[in-house]
């Protein structure tokens, strides 16, 4: 007796439900990755061979050229402490909602007298319109205020872990008097390792980085 054939018949897959998930998970990734803030300004950092990538969670300092400084503290940081601290310590008197205001804000860059009426403007100043963060009259390096407050935020957690997150971004053109009274606003506040970020040149031939240097932003330590 003749074996019995089978029909073949297509088969139809229905990928509807597979297509459903696939933008139910593009929309989420979409939704929930974070973008790097911008930076405060634009600045044309030295170079150097270091091999050290600089982290994305950081508090970093930039020093402009013509010697401003401005503050960013980032989204994964004390950020908020860190302001009301500052309020509290310097008796700013801002208000909850101005607070609000200045922990939404990318970076900071005025004195501290002129915080309040900073936030109440009806447009955010642009960054070539803003002050910097005084630091020239030792007397009143307002840095100094800034750095005891992030201090003050991180009390009691390991120190070496907030000394990793503490970056410096300074224009190669910026003079040296400037750096030395961001250093002394260190200093002042027993911060004794912060990490200078600069753009990544090719190491030397024959160097020990040689094989192992790539282009990118780099964080050379300080103490």
């Amino acid at each position: 007796m003749g074996r019995a054939k089978i029909p073949r018949k297509s088969t139809n897959i229905d990928m509807t439900a597979m297509c459903d998930v696939a933008f139910l998970l593009l929309s989420f990734f979409i939704l929930a990755t974070k973008q790097k803030p911008p930076e405060a300004v634009t600045v044309a950092a030295p170079t150097s061979v270091s091999s050290k990538a600089a982290p994305e969670k950081s508090i970093l300092i930039t020093l402009t050229k013509e010697g401003k400084v401005f503050l960013m503290l980032g989204e994964d940081t004390k950020k908020k402490e860190i302001i009301e601290d500052i309020n509290t310590t310097r008796a700013l008197g801002l208000t909850p909602g101005e607070l609000s205001k200045l922990n939404k804000m990318s970076f900071i860059g005025m004195p501290l007298g002129k915080l309040k009426a900073l936030v109440n403007l009806a447009e955010a100043l642009p960054p070539d319109r803003l002050e910097g963060i005084p630091i020239r009259d030792s007397a009143n390096n307002e840095l100094v205020y800034w750095l005891r407050s992030v201090t003050n935020a991180y009390a009691g957690t390991d120190q070496t872990k907030l000394q990793e997150i503490l970056l410096v971004k300074g224009d190669a053109e910026a003079l040296y008097p400037d750096f030395k009274s961001i250093k002394a606003a260190f200093k002042k506040n027993e911060l004794f390792k912060f990490k200078i970020v600069t753009n990544s040149e090719s190491a030397p031939v024959g160097s020990e980085l040689y094989n192992v240097n790539k282009l990118g932003t780099k964080a050379t330590e300080v103490k």
